[in-house]
C-alpha cells in the first residue's frame, strides 16, 4: 500500500507504463481493499501516503470496528497512537489474546468514549484498571474479560457498576473461583463462562470452589437468553459452575433459548441441576442445547425438552442411540432445516438403533444416518469423530455416500475407519507387507508402495468408485476437514503427565492409505486440515497433492501417521511445505520426529507461518536449525516444541530464541521443554490461552460450540 501511495505523485508516468493506476479505482473498491489491511497499518502508515488514502482510511466502515486480536506486531505505543487518532470513532474493539501488551495499555481504551462492544479476553486487567476504564464507557453493552487471582469486586467504583448494569452480553474466563462482575450485570441477556481454574495453586495448595451464594444476584438472570459454560478438567471448575447453575434453578429465565454446558469427563447431575432441567422442560423452548453426558445418558430428558427453530445440538460423548436421536431429537424425521451445527463426537451408538448389546465396532444402520441427512439438509458443521462408524456392504448406503448429500457443509470431522471402501478387506491382513506393527520396538523393513505425485495421474490411477474420493469431490466448498483415528489420544497433556499410551488403531483404518489422503486435494477452498492416527500411510505422497492444490490452507495438524517407529512421510511433508504459502499454523505430533536442518529449510518456504507446535516422544531437534528458521521466518511468534531432548538443551535453546527475537516480535511466545518431564504441567499453565486452546492442545474443533457465539 505504501508503494501505491507513493506512485500517485508520478501519476502520468504510471499511466503510460502500466495503463492502470490504483488511485483511479472507485472509493467503494478501494475501501474493500483497505478492509483487509490491519487497522494499525491503515491509521499509522497508509493514511500518511496521500490525501485520498488519508480520507478513505478514516471512513466509518474501517474505523467502526477495530480488530487487534491477531495483530501480533502491535505494541503499547501503537495502541496509544491508534486510540489518540481514532478513539472516538471506535464502536467495537477486539483485543482478545493480546497477552504481550502490558496492563497499562488498557488505560488508553478510555479514549474510546463511544465503545459498545469490548473484548479484553487474554489481556492483563486488574480490578482497579477495569474500574477506571469502565467508568468512562457509558455506552458499553458487550464485555469480555478474564478474572484472575487477586480480582476484588469491592474495588469497582459506583460509575463502573453503573456501566456494568447496562451490559447485556458478558464473557468471563475464570482463573480463580469467583463470580467476577456478574453480580453487577443486572441486564444480562447473554452469559458466556469459561472455567480454567486449576485444582492447585502455584504453591501446591488445594483450591476451594466455595463462593458466597448471596453475591450471585438471583433476579439478574431474568432476561437471560443464552447461557454457555465451558469447563477445563478439574473438580474446582465443576464446583464453581454448580453455584452459577444453582441461581438458574431457583428462577429459570423465561426467554432462555440457548443452554450449553461443555464439561470433559464425568460431571454428575445433582438435585439442583435436575430441578433446573425440569423447569426448562416446562417453561422454555430452546434453539441450542449441549449438556454433560451424564445428564443425558439413561434419562428421558430429551423427550420432554421443547425446541423452537434449533440451530445447534451437541451430544458429544453421550451414549445416545440412533433410535433415541431420531425419535426424541428430530421426532421421527421432522423437518429440521434450521439446524446448522451438529456435534456427535464420541457418540459411539448414535448411528445404531439401540445401544444395548451392541459392540462399538458393529456396522452402522444407514437408515438412521439417511433420516438425519434428509431432516437436517442444511447442516454446515458436522462432527462424527471419536467413534467407530463402519458401513455395511449394502450398495449405496455407505456413510460417505450419504454425507455427500449435505451440499452446504463447511466443516466436517470423521473417524478414519468411516472413510474406507466397503469392499476393502479388513478381516485379514493383506499378504503384502503393508501392515506395519504399531509399536515402538524393533523397526521392520517394508516394501514402499509408490503413488504418482501429480494429481491428474493420481485421479486416473485411483478408482472412481472410491466413496471417500467421491465425497471430497461433492463438498467443493468445505473449509475445515478432520480425519481422526477413533481411538487416538494425544501425548500432549491437559492437566496430567504425558505418560498415556494410545490405543491401537481400528482394523478398518488400515485400509486408508496415501491415495485417500490425495483425495482431499479436491477441496480447493480448504483452510484447515487435521489428520491423526492413519497407520498405513507409507510415503505421504497424498500430502504433496494437498500442498499443490489447496492453496488456501492456513492450518495443518498431523499426528501419528504411518509406522510409529519412524517418520516415513518426512520427504513428502517437506515437499508439501514448499507449496504452503498461506500456512499460518502447523502442529506436528509424531514419535521419533527429527526437527533438523532439512525440515526447517522446507518450513522456511511457508512465508506466512506464525505458529509452530511439535510434540514428539523421543524426538530430536537441532538448535542451529531452529535458530536459522526463526531468523528467516519473520512472522513466527509462537514456537512450542515438546521433544525427547534434555532439559538443559531445551532451556538453552528457548533462552537463545527469546534473547535474539523478543525485541522485534513483542508477541513472541517460546516453550521448549522435554515432553516427559514431571514439571510439564506447570509449564503448560503459563502458555497464553489463545495458543493453548487453538493449537498446542489437540482436540476436535468442528462444531465445538455454536457458530458466531461471540466475535
Amino acid at each position: 500500500m505504501l508503494r501505491c501511495g507513493e506512485e500517485v505523485v508520478s501519476e502520468e508516468s504510471e499511466e503510460e507504463s502500466n495503463g492502470v493506476n490504483l488511485m483511479e479505482f472507485s472509493d467503494e473498491i478501494l475501501l474493500h481493499i483497505l478492509s483487509y489491511v490491519p487497522c494499525t497499518d491503515l491509521i499509522l502508515n497508509v493514511r500518511r501516503t496521500c490525501r485520498k488514502l488519508a480520507t478513505l482510511c478514516l471512513d466509518k466502515s474501517l474505523t467502526h470496528t477495530v480488530l487487534l486480536q491477531k495483530d501480533y506486531k502491535v505494541n503499547k505505543d501503537k495502541v496509544k497512537q491508534l486510540m489518540r487518532d481514532i478513539g472516538k470513532e471506535i464502536y467495537q474493539l477486539n483485543m482478545a489474546g493480546c497477552y504481550w501488551l502490558p496492563s497499562s495499555t488498557i488505560d488508553h481504551v478510555t479514549r474510546c468514549k463511544n465503545l459498545v462492544k469490548l473484548n479484553l479476553s487474554g489481556c492483563h486487567v486488574t480490578s482497579l484498571r477495569l474500574s477506571k476504564m469502565l467508568s468512562t464507557l457509558q455506552h458499553l453493552r458487550s464485555l469480555a474479560i478474564d478474572v484472575n487471582p487477586g480480582f476484588d469486586a469491592s474495588q469497582l467504583s459506583s460509575e463502573c457498576k453503573a456501566t456494568l448494569s447496562r451490559v447485556s452480553e458478558l464473557k468471563q474466563t475464570l482463573y480463580t473461583p469467583s463470580y467476577g462482575v456478574v453480580p453487577c450485570c443486572t441486564s444480562l441477556e447473554k452469559l458466556l463462562l469459561y472455567f480454567e481454574i486449576l485444582d492447585r495453586s502455584r504453591e501446591g495448595f488445594m483450591l476451594s470452589g466455595q463462593l458466597m451464594v448471596g453475591e450471585s444476584n438471583v433476579p439478574h438472570y431474568q432476561n437471560l437468553r443464552i447461557f454457555y459454560a465451558r469447563l477445563a478438567p478439574g473438580y474446582v471448575n465443576q464446583e464453581v459452575v454448580r453455584l452459577y447453575l444453582a441461581v438458574l434453578s431457583d428462577r429459570t429465565p423465561e426467554n432462555l433459548h440457548a443452554f450449553l454446558i461443555s464439561a470433559p469427563g464425568s460431571f454428575a447431575e445433582t438435585g439442583a441441576t435436575k430441578n433446573l432441567l425440569d423447569s426448562m422442560a416446562r417453561n422454555v423452548r430452546l434453539d441450542a442445547l449441549q449438556l454433560p453426558k451424564a445428564w443425558i445418558n439413561g434419562s428421558g430428558l430429551l423427550q420432554h425438552l421443547k425446541f423452537n427453530n434449533p440451530f445447534y445440538f451437541s451430544f458429544s460423548r453421550c451414549t445416545l442411540s440412533g433410535g433415541h436421536l431420531i425419535q426424541r431429537v428430530i421426532n421421527g424425521g421432522k423437518d429440521l432445516k434450521s439446524l446448522t451445527s451438529l456435534n456427535l463426537s464420541g457418540c459411539v451408538h448414535c448411528l445404531a438403533p439401540e445401544s444395548l448389546f451392541r459392540k462399538a465396532e458393529d456396522d452402522i444402520d444407514s437408515s438412521i444416518l439417511e433420516s438425519l441427512v434428509v431432516s437436517c439438509c442444511n447442516l454446515r458443521h458436522l462432527n462424527l469423530s471419536a467413534a467407530h462408524h463402519h458401513s455395511s456392504e449394502s450398495i449405496g448406503n455407505h456413510l460417505c455416500q450419504l454425507l455427500s448429500r449435505l451440499k452446504h457443509l463447511l466443516s466436517l470431522a470423521l473417524p478414519v475407519c468411516s472413510i474406507t471402501d466397503v469392499g476393502a478387506s479388513v478381516e485379514k491382513p493383506p499378504s503384502t507387507p503393508n501392515l506395519v506393527p504399531q509399536t515402538f520396538g524393533r523397526k521392520v523393513r517394508i516394501g514402499i508402495q509408490t503413488y504418482p505425485r501429480n494429481l491428474g495421474d493420481q485421479a486416473n490411477q485411483k478408482m472412481e468408485s472410491s466413496v471417500f474420493w467421491a465425497l471430497m469431490g461433492s463438498l467443493r466448498f468445505l473449509g475445515t476437514l478432520e480425519i481422526i483415528g477413533s481411538s487416538f489420544s494425544s501425548a500432549m497433556p491437559r492437566n496430567e503427565p504425558a505418560i498415556r499410551n494410545s490405543l491401537p488403531p481400528c482394523v478398518r483404518a488400515q485400509s486408508v492409505r496415501d491415495s485417500e489422503v490425495a483425495a482431499i486435494s479436491q477441496l480447493t477452498y480448504l483452510q484447515s486440515l487435521t489428520l491423526a492416527q492413519l497407520p498405513n500411510i507409507l510415503t505421504g505422497s497424498g500430502l504433496v497433492n494437498i500442498g499443490l492444490q489447496c492453496q488456501h490452507l492456513r492450518t495443518l495438524s498431523l499426528a501419528n501417521l504411518g509406522m510409529m517407529g519412524k517418520v516415513v512421510y518426512m520427504s513428502a511433508l517437506m515437499d508439501m511445505l514448499k507449496h504452503c504459502k498461506c500456512l499460518r499454523d502447523l502442529r506436528l505430533e509424531q514419535p521419533y520426529f527429527c526437527a533438523g536442518a532439512q525440515f526447517f529449510q522446507a518450513l522456511s518456504h511457508c512465508s506466512s507461518l506464525q505458529r509452530l507446535c511439535i510434540v514428539s516422544r523421543s524426538g530430536t531437534l537441532q538448535s542451529d536449525a531452529v535458530m536459522s528458521f526463526m531468523a528467516s521466518c519473520l512472522e513466527v511468534i509462537m514456537c512450542h516444541m515438546f521433544m525427547g531432548e534434555s532439559l538443559t538443551v531445551c532451556k538453552n535453546l528457548q533462552q537463545s530464541i527469546v534473547r535474539s527475537f523478543q525485541a522485534e516480535r513483542p508477541a513472541l511466545n517460546v516453550v521448549i521443554f522435554p515432553l516427559l518431564h514431571e514439571d510439564l504441567t506447570e509449564v503448560i499453565r503459563d502458555v497464553p490461552m489463545r495458543h493453548l486452546d487453538e493449537i498446542t492442545l489437540f482436540k476436535s474443533r468442528v462444531a465445538e460450540e455454536p457458530p458466531n457465539l461471540w466475535w
